[in-house]
Protein backbone atom coordinates (compact mmCIF):
# COMPACT_ATOMS: atom_id res chain seq x y z
CA UNK A 1 0.00 0.00 0.00
CA UNK A 2 1.03 3.64 -0.47
CA UNK A 3 1.91 5.52 2.71
CA UNK A 4 3.76 8.62 3.92
CA UNK A 5 6.59 7.55 6.23
CA UNK A 6 8.65 9.67 8.66
CA UNK A 7 12.30 8.99 7.79
CA UNK A 8 14.40 11.96 8.87
CA UNK A 9 14.11 15.11 10.95
CA UNK A 10 13.56 18.30 8.93
CA UNK A 11 12.23 16.29 6.00
CA UNK A 12 8.62 15.84 4.91
CA UNK A 13 7.31 12.27 5.15
CA UNK A 14 8.40 10.09 2.25
CA UNK A 15 5.72 8.51 0.08
CA UNK A 16 6.57 4.87 -0.44
CA UNK A 17 5.14 1.38 -0.79
CA UNK A 18 4.86 -0.65 2.42
CA UNK A 19 3.18 -3.88 3.42
CA UNK A 20 -0.21 -3.91 5.08
CA UNK A 21 0.59 -4.77 8.73
CA UNK A 22 -0.55 -8.04 10.25
CA UNK A 23 -3.38 -7.58 12.73
CA UNK A 24 -3.43 -8.58 16.39
CA UNK A 25 -6.39 -9.73 18.48
CA UNK A 26 -9.34 -7.31 18.36
CA UNK A 27 -7.78 -5.36 15.46
CA UNK A 28 -9.21 -4.67 12.02
CA UNK A 29 -7.76 -3.60 8.70
CA UNK A 30 -9.72 -0.51 7.64
CA UNK A 31 -9.62 1.40 4.37
CA UNK A 32 -8.88 5.08 4.83
CA UNK A 33 -11.21 7.35 2.84
CA UNK A 34 -9.92 10.68 4.16
CA UNK A 35 -7.32 11.93 6.63
CA UNK A 36 -6.41 15.31 8.09
CA UNK A 37 -3.26 17.15 9.06
CA UNK A 38 -2.47 18.35 12.57
CA UNK A 39 0.31 20.59 13.87
CA UNK A 40 1.52 17.46 15.65
CA UNK A 41 2.50 15.98 12.29
CA UNK A 42 4.48 19.09 11.41
CA UNK A 43 6.22 19.16 14.80
CA UNK A 44 7.23 15.51 14.34
CA UNK A 45 8.94 16.31 11.04
CA UNK A 46 10.85 19.09 12.81
CA UNK A 47 11.96 16.75 15.59
CA UNK A 48 9.91 18.70 18.14
CA UNK A 49 8.17 15.67 19.62
CA UNK A 50 9.28 13.04 22.15
CA UNK A 51 10.05 9.37 21.43
CA UNK A 52 10.32 9.73 17.67
CA UNK A 53 10.41 6.49 15.70
CA UNK A 54 11.72 6.55 12.16
CA UNK A 55 9.75 4.46 9.68
CA UNK A 56 6.38 5.40 11.19
CA UNK A 57 3.41 6.32 9.00
CA UNK A 58 2.23 9.75 10.16
CA UNK A 59 -1.36 10.99 10.55
CA UNK A 60 -3.74 10.89 13.53
CA UNK A 61 -7.10 11.76 11.96
CA UNK A 62 -9.08 9.51 9.68
CA UNK A 63 -12.45 8.54 8.25
CA UNK A 64 -12.43 4.83 7.34
CA UNK A 65 -14.65 2.07 6.01
CA UNK A 66 -15.05 -1.48 7.27
CA UNK A 67 -17.60 -4.03 6.15
CA UNK A 68 -19.59 -1.44 4.20
CA UNK A 69 -19.86 0.95 7.17
CA UNK A 70 -18.09 4.27 7.71
CA UNK A 71 -16.31 5.18 10.93
CA UNK A 72 -14.10 7.85 12.43
CA UNK A 73 -11.12 6.95 14.57
CA UNK A 74 -10.46 8.07 18.12
CA UNK A 75 -6.70 8.72 17.87
CA UNK A 76 -6.10 8.71 21.64
CA UNK A 77 -5.08 5.16 22.56
CA UNK A 78 -4.92 3.58 26.04
CA UNK A 79 -6.32 6.54 27.99
CA UNK A 80 -6.68 4.47 31.15
CA UNK A 81 -9.19 3.97 33.95
CA UNK A 82 -9.59 7.48 35.38
CA UNK A 83 -11.20 10.46 33.71
CA UNK A 84 -8.86 12.84 35.53
CA UNK A 85 -5.75 12.18 33.45
CA UNK A 86 -4.29 9.80 30.88
CA UNK A 87 -2.36 6.66 31.84
CA UNK A 88 1.38 6.22 31.33
CA UNK A 89 0.48 3.92 28.40
CA UNK A 90 -1.39 6.67 26.58
CA UNK A 91 -0.27 7.39 23.02
CA UNK A 92 -1.59 9.11 19.92
CA UNK A 93 -2.10 7.42 16.58
CA UNK A 94 0.56 8.33 14.03
CA UNK A 95 3.59 8.19 16.36
CA UNK A 96 4.68 5.67 17.52
CA UNK A 97 1.91 3.51 15.98
CA UNK A 98 1.29 3.69 12.22
CA UNK A 99 -1.16 6.45 11.36
CA UNK A 100 -3.64 7.49 8.71
CA UNK A 101 -1.49 8.87 5.89
CA UNK A 102 -1.84 5.53 4.11
CA UNK A 103 -4.34 3.51 2.10
CA UNK A 104 -5.07 1.11 4.98
CA UNK A 105 -4.64 1.02 8.73
CA UNK A 106 -4.69 -1.66 11.41
CA UNK A 107 -6.58 -0.44 14.47
CA UNK A 108 -8.24 -1.90 17.55
CA UNK A 109 -11.98 -1.87 16.81
CA UNK A 110 -12.51 -0.20 20.20
CA UNK A 111 -11.39 3.07 18.62
CA UNK A 112 -13.86 3.00 15.72
CA UNK A 113 -16.99 5.16 16.06
CA UNK A 114 -19.87 5.48 13.62
CA UNK A 115 -19.49 8.57 11.46
CA UNK A 116 -22.05 11.29 12.22
CA UNK A 117 -24.55 11.13 9.37
CA UNK A 118 -24.51 14.88 8.63
CA UNK A 119 -20.76 14.87 7.91
CA UNK A 120 -19.01 14.00 4.66
CA UNK A 121 -16.00 11.71 4.79
CA UNK A 122 -13.70 14.73 4.58
CA UNK A 123 -15.54 16.59 7.34
CA UNK A 124 -15.48 13.50 9.53
CA UNK A 125 -11.73 13.10 9.02
CA UNK A 126 -11.22 16.68 10.22
CA UNK A 127 -12.94 16.06 13.55
CA UNK A 128 -11.17 13.56 15.85
CA UNK A 129 -7.94 14.92 17.33
CA UNK A 130 -8.76 18.62 17.32
CA UNK A 131 -12.38 17.98 18.25
CA UNK A 132 -11.70 15.91 21.35
CA UNK A 133 -8.88 18.25 22.43
CA UNK A 134 -11.21 21.26 22.18
CA UNK A 135 -14.04 19.43 23.92
CA UNK A 136 -11.98 18.48 26.96
CA UNK A 137 -10.26 21.87 27.22
CA UNK A 138 -13.54 23.79 26.97
CA UNK A 139 -16.43 21.63 28.13
CA UNK A 140 -14.81 19.28 30.64
CA UNK A 141 -12.30 21.66 32.19
CA UNK A 142 -14.01 25.06 32.21
CA UNK A 143 -17.67 23.94 32.15
CA UNK A 144 -18.97 27.06 30.40
CA UNK A 145 -22.48 28.28 31.14
CA UNK A 146 -24.91 29.80 28.68
CA UNK A 147 -24.31 33.52 28.29
CA UNK A 148 -20.75 33.49 29.59
CA UNK A 149 -18.06 35.31 27.64
CA UNK A 150 -15.44 32.98 26.14
CA UNK A 151 -12.15 34.07 24.58
CA UNK A 152 -10.46 31.72 22.09
CA UNK A 153 -6.84 32.65 21.38
CA UNK A 154 -5.14 32.08 18.04
CA UNK A 155 -8.28 31.39 16.06
CA UNK A 156 -7.72 29.66 12.72
CA UNK A 157 -6.21 26.41 13.94
CA UNK A 158 -8.29 23.28 14.28
CA UNK A 159 -8.58 23.12 18.08
CA UNK A 160 -9.32 26.83 18.42
CA UNK A 161 -12.06 26.69 15.80
CA UNK A 162 -13.71 23.66 17.36
CA UNK A 163 -13.58 25.36 20.76
CA UNK A 164 -15.27 28.39 19.20
CA UNK A 165 -17.95 26.26 17.53
CA UNK A 166 -18.63 24.28 20.71
CA UNK A 167 -18.87 27.44 22.82
CA UNK A 168 -21.30 28.99 20.35
CA UNK A 169 -23.41 25.84 20.33
CA UNK A 170 -23.60 26.00 24.14
CA UNK A 171 -24.93 29.56 24.03
CA UNK A 172 -21.79 31.46 25.00
CA UNK A 173 -20.60 34.81 23.68
CA UNK A 174 -17.35 34.14 21.86
CA UNK A 175 -14.42 36.50 21.30
CA UNK A 176 -11.17 35.65 19.54
CA UNK A 177 -7.60 36.75 19.07
CA UNK A 178 -5.44 36.25 16.00
CA UNK A 179 -2.43 37.66 14.22
CA UNK A 180 -4.56 38.12 11.10
CA UNK A 181 -7.45 40.50 10.46
CA UNK A 182 -8.64 38.08 7.78
CA UNK A 183 -8.94 35.24 10.29
CA UNK A 184 -10.76 37.50 12.75
CA UNK A 185 -13.28 38.42 10.06
CA UNK A 186 -13.76 34.75 9.18
CA UNK A 187 -14.36 33.96 12.85
CA UNK A 188 -16.95 36.73 13.09
CA UNK A 189 -18.72 35.26 10.05
CA UNK A 190 -18.98 32.00 12.01
CA UNK A 191 -20.51 33.75 15.04
CA UNK A 192 -17.75 35.36 17.08
CA UNK A 193 -18.79 38.70 18.57
CA UNK A 194 -15.44 40.43 18.04
CA UNK A 195 -11.74 39.79 17.59
CA UNK A 196 -8.45 41.38 18.61
CA UNK A 197 -5.01 41.40 16.99
CA UNK A 198 -2.65 40.03 19.61
CA UNK A 199 0.27 42.01 18.13
CA UNK A 200 -1.46 45.15 19.36
CA UNK A 201 0.03 45.85 22.83
CA UNK A 202 -3.23 47.48 23.90
CA UNK A 203 -5.61 44.69 22.84
CA UNK A 204 -6.36 43.71 26.45
CA UNK A 205 -7.31 47.28 27.34
CA UNK A 206 -9.55 47.41 24.28
CA UNK A 207 -11.31 44.18 25.22
CA UNK A 208 -11.88 45.34 28.79
CA UNK A 209 -13.22 48.64 27.48
CA UNK A 210 -15.53 46.80 25.07
CA UNK A 211 -16.97 44.02 27.26
CA UNK A 212 -15.47 44.33 30.76
CA UNK A 213 -13.72 40.95 30.75
CA UNK A 214 -14.25 37.26 30.00
CA UNK A 215 -15.32 34.24 32.01
CA UNK A 216 -13.47 31.53 30.08
CA UNK A 217 -10.20 31.52 28.11
CA UNK A 218 -9.06 28.70 25.82
CA UNK A 219 -5.40 28.98 24.83
CA UNK A 220 -2.91 26.89 22.91
CA UNK A 221 0.16 29.12 23.02
CA UNK A 222 1.09 30.12 26.62
CA UNK A 223 4.47 31.90 26.48
CA UNK A 224 5.45 35.30 27.89
CA UNK A 225 2.12 36.93 26.97
CA UNK A 226 0.03 34.45 28.98
CA UNK A 227 -0.36 37.08 31.71
CA UNK A 228 -2.43 39.13 29.25
CA UNK A 229 -5.04 36.38 29.39
CA UNK A 230 -5.12 36.64 33.18
CA UNK A 231 -5.61 40.40 32.98
CA UNK A 232 -8.84 40.09 30.99
CA UNK A 233 -10.40 37.51 33.33
CA UNK A 234 -13.49 38.30 35.36
CA UNK A 235 -13.67 37.06 38.97
CA UNK A 236 -14.24 33.31 38.96
CA UNK A 237 -12.94 32.90 35.41
CA UNK A 238 -11.38 29.70 34.13
CA UNK A 239 -8.36 29.42 31.82
CA UNK A 240 -7.68 26.16 29.99
CA UNK A 241 -4.60 25.61 27.85
CA UNK A 242 -3.94 22.62 25.59
CA UNK A 243 -0.56 23.60 24.11
CA UNK A 244 2.50 25.74 24.59
CA UNK A 245 3.73 26.80 21.17
CA UNK A 246 5.13 30.07 22.57
CA UNK A 247 7.05 28.37 25.36
CA UNK A 248 7.31 28.99 29.10
CA UNK A 249 5.00 31.33 30.98
CA UNK A 250 6.96 34.30 32.34
CA UNK A 251 5.83 37.25 34.43
CA UNK A 252 2.67 35.63 35.76
CA UNK A 253 0.97 37.75 38.41
CA UNK A 254 -0.23 35.39 41.19
CA UNK A 255 -2.15 38.16 42.97
CA UNK A 256 -4.53 38.53 40.04
CA UNK A 257 -5.16 34.79 40.02
CA UNK A 258 -5.84 34.18 43.69
CA UNK A 259 -7.66 37.45 44.39
CA UNK A 260 -10.03 36.96 41.47
CA UNK A 261 -10.43 33.24 42.25
CA UNK A 262 -9.28 32.34 38.73
CA UNK A 263 -8.75 28.65 37.92
CA UNK A 264 -6.06 27.51 35.47
CA UNK A 265 -6.28 24.08 33.83
CA UNK A 266 -3.90 22.10 31.68
CA UNK A 267 -5.54 19.76 29.19
CA UNK A 268 -4.32 17.12 26.74
CA UNK A 269 -6.43 15.29 24.16
CA UNK A 270 -9.38 13.53 25.85
CA UNK A 271 -10.65 10.26 27.28
CA UNK A 272 -12.80 7.72 25.47
CA UNK A 273 -15.81 9.19 27.28
CA UNK A 274 -14.81 12.69 26.16
CA UNK A 275 -14.69 11.41 22.57
CA UNK A 276 -18.19 9.93 22.84
CA UNK A 277 -19.57 13.10 24.40
CA UNK A 278 -17.83 15.25 21.79
CA UNK A 279 -19.52 13.24 19.03
CA UNK A 280 -22.88 13.65 20.78
CA UNK A 281 -22.41 17.44 20.91
CA UNK A 282 -21.44 17.52 17.23
CA UNK A 283 -24.49 15.46 16.27
CA UNK A 284 -26.92 17.35 18.53
CA UNK A 285 -26.01 20.75 17.10
CA UNK A 286 -25.15 19.51 13.59
CA UNK A 287 -21.69 21.06 13.87
CA UNK A 288 -19.54 20.85 10.76
CA UNK A 289 -15.76 21.22 10.97
CA UNK A 290 -14.27 24.29 9.31
CA UNK A 291 -12.15 23.02 6.43
CA UNK A 292 -9.52 25.19 4.79
CA UNK A 293 -8.94 22.87 1.84
CA UNK A 294 -9.28 19.28 0.65
CA UNK A 295 -6.21 18.01 -1.19
CA UNK A 296 -5.67 14.73 -3.04
CA UNK A 297 -3.69 12.09 -1.16
CA UNK A 298 -0.83 12.58 -3.62
CA UNK A 299 -0.51 16.20 -2.41
CA UNK A 300 0.17 15.59 1.29
CA UNK A 301 3.39 17.62 1.02
CA UNK A 302 1.37 20.64 -0.15
CA UNK A 303 -0.66 20.39 3.05
CA UNK A 304 2.47 20.38 5.19
CA UNK A 305 3.81 23.43 3.37
CA UNK A 306 0.53 25.29 3.82
CA UNK A 307 0.47 24.54 7.54
CA UNK A 308 4.08 25.64 7.90
CA UNK A 309 3.17 28.98 6.32
CA UNK A 310 0.34 29.38 8.85
CA UNK A 311 -2.13 30.74 6.32
CA UNK A 312 -4.84 28.14 6.81
CA UNK A 313 -8.20 28.82 8.44
CA UNK A 314 -9.54 25.44 9.49
CA UNK A 315 -8.43 21.90 8.83
CA UNK A 316 -6.28 20.69 5.95
CA UNK A 317 -7.81 17.43 4.72
CA UNK A 318 -6.61 14.75 2.31
CA UNK A 319 -9.02 12.76 0.18
CA UNK A 320 -7.88 9.18 -0.38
Amino acid sequence: MQAYVFQNINELPFKTEINIPEIQDNEEIVEIKASALNHRDLWITKGQYPNLRFGTVLGSDGCVTLGGNTFIINPGLNWGTTEKYQSDRFKILGMPDFGTFAEYLHIDRTYLYTKPTHLSNEEAAALPLAGVTAYRALVVKTQPEKGEKVLISGVGGGVALFAMQFALALGCEVYVTSGSEHKIEKAKELGAKAGYLYQNPDWTKQLISDIGGVDVVIDGACGPTFNNLVKICNPGARISFYGGTQGKIDGLNPQLIFWRQISVFGSTMGSDLDFVNMLSLVEKYRIKPVIDCVLPFDHVHDGFRKMKEGTQFGKIVFSH
